[in-house]
């Protein structure tokens, strides 16, 4: 049975802006767009990265809007320069701005808590805050949250990261109802661990590793479909969800396992 709803958003709808665009999935993903026909919108606080970037695609195909993501009047003025300078409202938005930072017991800081909460969350509520009342008007658009697999459950030492992504979760999961009904498709991406400078001071295993290509090529399939969750790779998926559904004395024996500590 095939879910009703909200369409994908299409290239003549408008344009695309993708937040955290300077570099690694953000980059990509707006590269795949690009090459799919899109008109690009790229926000980030480094412009000299987006400029480089832009540099290789016509003026008219890409628009470079630097703003901090946590600052909300800053996003709300690049919604509406993008729309004044494109001539055409904003279509799909990626909010794909975020920060990673490892922290357990030992290391747990509240100022560093709420730095990460502050980009990865309210940096996405603001840029949920600006697009959604156009598109709400115009009853059509598409929304990405770029959240984790981290999300799913609380993992050791990603307390404030994991923390971050779940609350996306739940924020797409809960908007996705209304969205629906004013014609917005709201969608969650998961992805696991992935080749980006975010992560590079992550010195912890991760199995299944993907390339920033390989993960923006994903996305950009399931941003064609209407399914909620775009997730991936399917290993790390399922074994966590998997995770998810033990009884909280297992999850925790087989964590203290895992760890070498059973």
């Amino acid at each position: 049975m095939t879910e009703r709803g909200p369409r994908p958003a299409r290239p003549e709808d408008g344009v695309a802006w993708i937040t955290g665009a300077s570099s690694g999935i953000g980059r990509e993903l707006a590269r795949f767009l690009l090459d799919e026909g899109w008109t690009v919108a790229l926000t980030a606080r480094r412009e000299a990265e987006l400029q480089a970037f832009a540099q290789h695609y016509p003026a008219e195909r890409v628009f470079v809007i630097p703003a901090d993501v946590t600052d909300a009047p800053a996003m709300a003025a690049a919604l509406a320069r993008i729309e004044a300078e494109a001539g055409r409202p904003v279509a799909l938005a990626i909010a794909n701005a975020g920060v990673w930072r490892r922290m357990g017991l030992s290391d747990f800081d509240a100022e560093a808590f709420a730095h990460v909460m502050a980009v990865n969350v309210l940096g996405v509520a603001n840029m949920l805050a600006a697009v959604l009342p156009g598109m709400r008007a115009r009853r059509l658009g598409q929304i990405g949250i770029v959240a984790s697999v981290a999300g799913y459950l609380g993992l050791p030492r990603a307390s404030v990261y994991g923390a971050s992504k779940a609350a996306l979760i739940h924020m797409a999961s809960s908007l996705r109802f209304e969205a629906a009904e004013s014609g917005i498709l709201v969608q969650v991406i998961n992805p696991g661990f992935v080749a980006t400078p975010m992560i590079a001071a992550n010195t912890a295993s991760k199995p299944f590793l993907l390339s920033a290509e390989a993960a923006a090529l994903r996305i950009q399939r399931g941003l064609a479909g209407t399914g909620f969750e775009i997730a991936f790779p399917r290993p790390t998926v399922w074994l966590l969800k998997l995770a998810r559904l033990l009884p909280w004395r297992w999850f925790f024996a087989l964590g203290a396992l895992a760890r070498g500590r059973g």
